[in-house]
């Protein structure tokens, strides 16, 4: 039977870093505000929004909404980036993805401030965190595995680790923040030949490929550590990983659930950079 590698305990423990922070710029007259754009009704958009506004609420962290519906045009998306830049009282800014189709995403990432991306979606940040310089903040999901791997002790130096999924939310970024602390990393995909082995070689896999109960007992084996980062939405309307966790849990030593698994840790990241992004901006 495996660990539960539960988020909260880790979630937790960062949110007490961040409300000393936080009650320190408030003292000095800031208060670490986060704007929140989200196009459309996309049911994992919804649960994570409210997850974060739950956050944000707890630590004195204020919130500013920017719901477009799913026919938003292209420059309706940018009008509202541009608004989020102006103003000197919002400190960061959360953009859910994927955009509609026909949006040009990577104009809309690139058209938010660098100051305030504290999701990692610009190329400035992207590029801090493949040149491993620390500059800007990485993907808060991404950072995520990484807090949750070190709260419960689970080491990196040497390890093998199998990412499965090459997006730049998660896939490649954790694969480059997991690659900085001497794991030896392989970056799994759709077209991966003979992907279970790949999987079964590793001693920690991250699964994100945002596909329900995708990865079965045949990817799994005896003593691994999994990640489980999808958050997907079953024909019960359940929240649900992409690893069959009936299947993996009596086997791998240790496993994140879906729900109270990653989701609640990369809230907490998510805050701290939030902080962090208010401290240096200064106002």
């Amino acid at each position: 039977m495996a660990d539960l590698l539960l988020g909260k305990p880790v979630g937790d423990a960062i949110c007490a870093e961040t409300s000393a922070l936080v009650e320190k710029l408030t003292t000095e007259g800031v208060q670490p505000t986060l704007a929140i754009v989200r196009v459309g009704e996309r049911p994992d958009d919804i649960s994570y929004e409210r997850s974060a506004c739950r956050r944000a609420e707890s630590l004195g962290i204020g919130v500013r909404p920017f719901t477009l519906p799913q026919d938003a045009s292209q420059d309706d998306i940018l009008a509202a980036i541009a608004t989020i830049n102006e103003d000197d009282s919002i400190h960061g800014c959360l953009l859910f993805r994927p955009l509609p189709k026909g949006i040009d995403e990577a104009a809309v990432c690139s058209a938010l401030s660098p100051a305030k991306d504290v999701d990692g979606i610009t190329a400035g940040s992207l590029a801090g965190v493949f040149m491993d310089t620390g500059i800007g903040f990485p993907p808060c999901t991404a950072q995520a595995c990484v807090e949750i791997l070190d709260h419960y002790g689970v080491a990196t130096e040497g390890a093998s680790v199998a990412v499965v999924g090459r997006s730049l939310v998660i896939g490649k970024p954790v694969a480059m923040l997991l690659l900085s602390r001497n794991a030896t990393v392989t970056l799994c995909h759709s077209r991966s030949r003979n992907l279970p082995a790949l999987c079964q070689e590793a001693d920690i896999v991250v699964y994100a490929t945002g596909r329900p109960r995708a990865y079965s007992l045949e990817h799994f084996a005896e003593g691994q550590t999994i990640l489980d980062v999808g958050i997907n939405v079953d024909d019960e309307g359940n929240l649900c990983g992409d690893v069959d966790f009936d299947a993996a849990e009596p086997l791998v030593a240790a496993i994140t659930p879906v729900p109270r698994g990653v989701g609640s840790v990369t809230t907490a990241v998510l805050m701290r950079h939030v902080a962090q992004a208010a401290a240096s901006l200064g106002r």
